[in-house]
């Protein structure tokens, strides 16, 4: 892709306007939150401190609407905190000597940016800091007064956790929506089944599901009973189904048998969909009872015989304790004992500074992007100072906050950002002129501006960023601030900031397009890791440990996630592939997905621990372990990757029950042969 194709494009994802869900309810307590500490401190202590109690509520509420699963209270108190201590420490350095201040600035943006390696909620809350407190360092005059500002933003921060802890909305909303998605997202597939035997599965759902069922030892002792368990059930659900459908080890592709099966997919789609809906909204399972009907219908076993009436049976019963589980009020009770923990916000210091150095590396893209803001920042704020303009401090800040690790996100963030200043203080600026409002007046329109902000923010960037302007130019006129001293030089040092940071990932990029091989290699390791694991169960059923499977089915789909997001930001970049064409991309990315399949296929049907060892499992397993381990290798070193070790021992095995094991073996071999001819050159 050309450069002037890849910006185009870049801008106008960014000036685009999407079609979300809204949380009026959410955004209401954010911008009361808002409006407590304005009013207050317009009240008690004056517009100073208003700005600044204004500054930590704003941010903190920002916070809490970051796609994390972690209590919102907690994160509003981070928010806040933080952004204190960094208040307070960038006027005690920067107070009276810039050169100190920019050595600060820096090293602070640095490590804010290194957070990045801990995920996007702990960046976007750190960038955060960094852009705010090149404003609030500026508007003390002392010490005390730098103390009393600090303590104002924290105390902004502390306000929105209250609020989020007394007027609690859709208590654990989240956690029933990852989970009704994931219940649905099954429910369409086992109807897609029904017109194709082999359809694809996104485990996108279901990676979601579990992290929402990740709690807090807090959250685990007060979660309702039916979010405990329908995500394992459905877990076990999707293989049972794909064996059931898949005529390589199911049903027949035609006739009484196949019929059968598509009617017992319908039901299970019916069954699956109601249980979501009753997760969703907390209300009684209501289950047509034709579906039911079909799942327990008596001439099953007359049409279906060995391993498609075991798969049609294990359906059923594990439908039943769906139902059975999405009930609320059914007297099934959480064990808090079984939940998986995540560590509380002092508890992730540890991994968080083990991730962060991890990164410190050369080659890491989060280095990367940590000295490239580093610079852009630096360089800003100088740029700032050195230009005719007041508040130096916005170029900078603008830098910050729309550098991202990728190329598509900066570049459309830089382009939202300007276009929806310019129209934000546009609007803004008539309102002043046509209303001149006073201090209170001002203070209203700031949290009317924000609130607009919370409502609409998902919608797109530059819709917010327009009510942000808004919000900056209502702020700042509380104060006494007159338009004509902020509008031209927000917009002028918007437009600096936002070139800057397209300007310092052009010079110092960090591309997605030459690892793309390097991602296929490792989904390739990670699938072949989860197949030679679920052939090992079937090689010693008694002695294998079922976690095994878990744990390397989990590996496998963190791989896809991250093959398919790295294929998404390289599509945007305006670099050539090297090595690995658009078209081999999506076919070595599709043949991967039915190797995945494959190995579900075997999980569907696993042995119990009584059941006769395989002895040929355990060769073909050892074969396809080396294979795919030599095979990741191929690919890094942009070879085609040999199957031979696998074709061998498949040619020369003779297994027991060969409608299962053999047949979804040799759709490995084909998944592996396919991935071969996409990276042929």
């Amino acid at each position: 892709m050309s450069w002037f194709r890849a910006v185009k494009e870049a801008a106008r994802s960014g000036m685009t306007v999407e079609r979300t869900r809204l949380e009026p309810l959410v955004a209401l307590r954010a911008a009361a939150g808002l409006a407590i500490v304005i009013g207050a401190g317009l009240a008690l202590l004056g517009p100073g401190a208003a700005a600044s109690s204004a500054f930590g509520a704003f941010m903190a509420a920002i916070a809490t609407f970051q796609q994390s699963w972690r209590p919102r209270p907690g994160l509003a108190l981070a928010s806040g905190l933080t952004l204190a201590v960094s208040t307070f420490v960038g006027y005690l350095v920067g107070s009276s000597d810039l050169g100190l201040f920019l050595v600060l600035l820096a090293v602070w943006t640095f490590a804010a940016s290194m957070l990045w390696a801990a995920g996007p909620t702990a960046g976007i809350i750190a960038s955060g800091n960094v852009a705010v407190m090149l404003v609030t360092v500026t508007l003390p005059t002392s010490v005390p007064q730098a103390a009393g500002h600090a303590a104002m933003i924290a105390a902004g921060g502390v306000v929105q956790a209250l609020l989020i802890v007394l007027f609690p909305v859709r208590r654990w909303g989240a956690q029933r929506d990852a989970l009704a998605d994931a219940l649905a997202a099954e429910a369409d597939y086992a109807r897609r089944l029904r017109q194709d035997p082999v359809a694809p599965f996104d485990p996108a759902p279901l990676m979601r599901a579990r992290a929402a069922a990740t709690v807090t030892p807090r959250q685990a002792r007060r979660r309702p009973a039916e979010l405990h368990g329908a995500r394992g059930l459905a877990e076990r659900i999707r293989p049972v189904l794909a064996s059931l459908a898949d005529p390589a080890v199911g049903a027949p592709a035609e006739g009484p048998g196949r019929d059968r099966v598509r009617e017992l997919l319908a039901a299970a789609g019916s069954v699956l969909d109601a249980a979501a809906a009753a997760i969703r909204h907390g209300d009684p399972v209501r289950l047509p009872a034709p579906s039911l009907a079909v799942l327990k219908s008596p001439d099953t076993a007359d049409l279906l015989t060995g391993a498609p009436l075991r798969a049609a049976r294990r359906l059923a019963a594990l439908l039943d304790d769906v139902l059975e589980t999405a009930e609320p009020g059914s007297g099934r009770t959480a064990d808090p004992g079984e939940s998986m923990l995540r560590p509380t916000l002092i508890g992730l210091v540890p991994p968080v500074l083990g991730a962060v150095r991890a990164e410190l590396r050369p080659g890491s893209p989060i280095l990367r992007h940590a000295l490239r803001v580093t610079a852009v920042t630096c360089a800003g704020l100088a740029i700032g100072h050195a230009l005719p303009f007041g508040h130096p401090y916005w170029a900078p800040m603008a830098s910050v906050m729309v550098m991202r690790p990728d190329f598509s996100q900066t570049y459309a963030r830089a382009v939202a950002r300007f276009g929806g200043t310019l129209v934000g203080v546009a609007v803004a600026t008539g309102v002043v002129q046509l209303f001149q409002p006073g201090m209170y007046l001002s203070g209203f329109l700031a949290v009317v501006s924000a609130g607009l902000m919370y409502v609409l923010m998902r919608t797109g960037y530059a819709v917010a960023q327009l009510f942000v302007s808004a919000y900056v130019v209502f702020l700042l006129g509380m104060g006494g601030v007159r338009w004509d001293q902020t509008v031209p030089d927000r917009v002028a040092l918007t437009l600096v900031g936002g070139v800057l940071a397209m300007i310092g990932y052009a010079l110092y990029p960090a591309w997605e397009t030459p690892r793309l091989r390097t991602r296929l290699a490792d989904w390739i390791a990670a699938d072949g890791r989860y197949a030679a694991a679920v052939l090992g169960q079937y090689a010693d059923p008694a002695g294998a440990r079922r976690a095994d499977v878990r744990e390397a089915l989990l590996a496998a789909r963190d791989a896809r996630i991250a093959w398919h997001e790295a294929v998404g930001r390289a599509e945007g970049e305006p670099v050539r592939h090297r090595g690995l064409s658009r078209a081999a991309a999506e076919q070595a990315g599709d043949a991967l997905a039915a190797l995945g399949r494959g190995a579900m296929l075997l999980e569907a049907h696993l042995p119990d621990r009584g059941h006769a060892p395989v002895p040929a499992a355990a060769d073909l397993a050892r074969a396809l372990h080396r294979a795919t381990e030599a095979g990741a290798k191929a690919v890094r070193e942009r070879r085609v990757p040999q199957w031979d070790g696998v074709r061998e021992v498949l040619a020369d095995w003779d297994a027991p029950e060969p409608g299962v094991l053999r047949g979804a073996a040799e759709q490995l071999l084909d998944s592996l042969d396919e991935v071969s001819e996409a990276l042929r050159p």
